[in-house]
């Protein structure tokens, strides 16, 4: 694994607007940036995708051992939403993605830093923006990426569940109603980033024959009478992806209705995922697979020696505290946040030419299919920090 200076290509930002990456730059620097890429070896990317497929199965076990054991408390999961989490693993709903952050310096095995299995950035990027760059850059090496064809494939998975499992009829007339198949899509509405993301997902979904719609979460409505989630033009939502979190979802004004129209309405991702996208599966993990060589030690309680403390529920790299020897906060980022914490022992980040890279795998339809990095100038990898493509050879 090597970082490799690179010239950007001169159309850069035509090119990667062409793709749907409107947000290739932030506060007048490159968010996407061609200045450099990573090079990896095939062992190394080998090594990549065997930790992606071990975590993954560890991962199915420990939401099965959180379940069994009533751990609920711990995720931050409110009471009421037990038996909704419970249904959904029970109902094996589908899953189409998630993406696994690695601290990896390509000699000794990636380490877990988090799991991010609800809402996953940086999709867009890693699938097409960088395929394309890699295209035009260096077509003779490749890329480990076949993120694309396998959302394809997910939402061919995700039609097929459907068709396995429509929706209950509703007790008064749908009118107008959707197509059985249709998915709706929805994200934050005037977030760019999440708007271009969730409308590549339904591109896939296009792709695999699947009938869709956009509305910005914000337009998702309530039709009391009908008890069902409807978009603007009272259409019953029976299926709908949204890039929300579920810890938002949950809290909000409207969550007693998920629980109202939890037959009704089936999300991606699904309920079951509340426990992997909570940063209380660190532990959970240890402590099941304390031998695993892709797990770092963590609690739900502080720890001697250096560690890094996280939010269970933080996003973007926000209130992070990287602690040394004697309790000395070597670096942490601000941020609003009243919650608790989990402790992670302390796997200080490889650094190529002052950066700090973190090796993003996903797993899409049961694969692991490929890697985004995002590298930082200070240890800890937050909203701004600039996505860099790579290659790999032999």
């Amino acid at each position: 694994m090597d970082r490799v200076p690179s010239i950007a290509r001169p159309d850069w930002q035509k090119a990667v607007e062409s793709q749907g990456l409107h947000y290739h730059s932030a506060d007048g620097r490159p968010y996407w940036d061609e200045s450099a890429h990573y090079r990896f070896t095939r062992r190394e990317v080998d090594d990549l995708e065997r930790a992606t497929y071990a975590l993954d199965e560890m991962c199915l076990q420990a939401v099965e051992y959180v379940i069994r054991e009533n751990l609920f408390e711990q995720f931050q999961v409110p009471p009421q939403f037990v038996d909704y989490v419970k249904l959904s693993w029970e109902r094996d709903e589908v899953t189409v993605y998630g993406r696994f952050d690695f601290a990896y310096d390509g000699r000794s095995p990636p380490k877990l830093l988090e799991y991010n299995a609800d809402t996953p950035t940086a999709l867009l990027e890693a699938a097409v923006v960088q395929w394309f760059w890699f295209q035009d850059q260096y077509p003779r090496l490749d890329q480990f990426n076949s993120i694309h064809e396998r959302l394809i494939e997910a939402w061919r998975t995700v039609g097929q569940f459907m068709a396995a499992n429509p929706a209950p009829a509703s007790s008064a007339p749908i009118r107008p109603a959707p197509p059985p198949e249709m998915v709706f899509f929805t994200a934050l509405g005037g977030h760019l980033e999440d708007y271009m993301t969730a409308n590549y997902l339904r591109d896939t979904a296009m792709q695999a024959g699947l009938v869709t719609h956009y509305l910005d979460v914000e337009a998702v409505g309530w039709n009391a009478g009908r008890r069902r989630f409807v978009d603007e033009k009272e259409r019953a939502l029976g299926w709908c992806f949204k890039l929300y979190p579920w810890e938002w979802m949950v809290r909000e004004r409207f969550a007693p209705h998920l629980l109202g129209a939890r037959d009704s309405t089936r999300w991606l991702e699904p309920p079951w995922k509340m426990i992997l996208s909570n940063k209380a599966i660190l532990p959970a993990l240890y402590d099941l697979f304390p031998d695993s060589p892709y797990l770092l030690p963590a609690s739900l309680e502080p720890m001697d020696g250096p560690h890094v403390r996280k939010p269970l529920l933080g996003r973007e790299g926000a209130n992070v505290s990287i602690v040394g020897e004697g309790g000395a906060v070597r670096a942490e980022t601000g941020g609003a946040y009243g919650g608790p914490y989990v402790y992670q022992r302390l796997h200080p980040l490889p650094t190529f030419a002052g950066r700090y890279p973190v090796v993003g795998s996903w797993m899409v339809n049961g694969y692991a299919c490929g890697i985004g990095i995002r590298e930082d100038a200070t240890p800890v990898t937050g909203n701004t920090s600039r996505f860099v493509p790579h290659v790999f050879a032999g």
